[in-house]
């Protein structure tokens, strides 16, 4: 495996969580993995980017990144302990994967939200010199976050965020993520209602784009509502 592709996720694993869920042993974790057993990469690109993303985000689209980022980290401490990537590469993917979700970014563009945030991205992380592999790493996992299927493959990376995103969004996969490390990522990243607002995008996306790659995923908002895992959080 060359350094490039262990560094930023770009190994291939099977598109359907189906599958991935399906080849770990252990299906629970037996303890949880809190937020502060999770280092968080503070390197100057990092904090050039964290800053961006404060600057950009609303702070409820902020605080949902940063457990996209510790979910992911949990989920593949405890189930996929093989899976090799920079924890920076994805902390960078996690707190820019709804950068083209806010309304500037959403309105400027008939883009599907995901691609105009993959460009965005992929051009903030190039005038911040990032590596090229890295930059386009995240690029790729930002475009095809909500790429959900049972066929073909996506990147480790991406994997990663399909788990998170969809644990945290959707309450998908329950059983991989034990209650304590919930209770611990949410107490230092709050939902403040992430559940509605998190909703409300999607409809707004939907409905500024009927061809939005959103609207693959029929009763998406309706699934979104009925998150009843975060509903005690939210």
């Amino acid at each position: 495996m060359s350094k490039t592709v262990q560094e930023h996720g770009w190994t291939a694993v099977p598109r359907s969580l189906e599958k991935l869920v399906a080849s770990r042993k252990d299906k629970k974790p037996s303890a949880a993995v809190k937020v502060e057993e999770i280092p968080v990469p503070d390197s100057p690109l990092v904090q050039q980017v964290v800053k961006y993303a404060k600057e950009n985000l609303p702070t409820e689209v902020f605080n949902h990144s940063m457990r996209v980022y510790y979910y992911g980290q949990a989920i593949t401490i405890q189930h996929f302990p093989d899976w090799r990537y920079s924890p920076e590469t994805y902390l960078l993917a996690a707190l820019l994967h709804d950068i083209g979700t806010t309304p500037s970014n959403q309105s400027s563009t008939r883009l599907s939200f995901e691609f105009m945030g993959g460009i965005i991205s992929l051009d903030l992380l190039k005038s911040l010199k990032a590596e090229v592999e890295q930059a386009e790493a995240v690029c790729e996992t930002i475009i095809r976050h909500q790429d959900l299927g049972d066929t073909g493959n996506i990147t480790t990376l991406t994997a990663v965020t399909h788990f998170a995103t969809v644990f945290d969004n959707a309450g998908l996969n329950a059983e991989l993520v034990h209650e304590d490390t919930i209770k611990s990522v949410v107490g230092k990243y709050p939902r403040n209602g992430w559940t509605g607002c998190f909703a409300a995008v999607v409809r707004k996306e939907c409905e500024l784009k009927p061809w939005a790659n959103t609207t693959r995923i029929e009763g998406f908002a309706e699934m979104v509502e009925a998150n009843k895992l975060m509903q005690p959080y939210d």
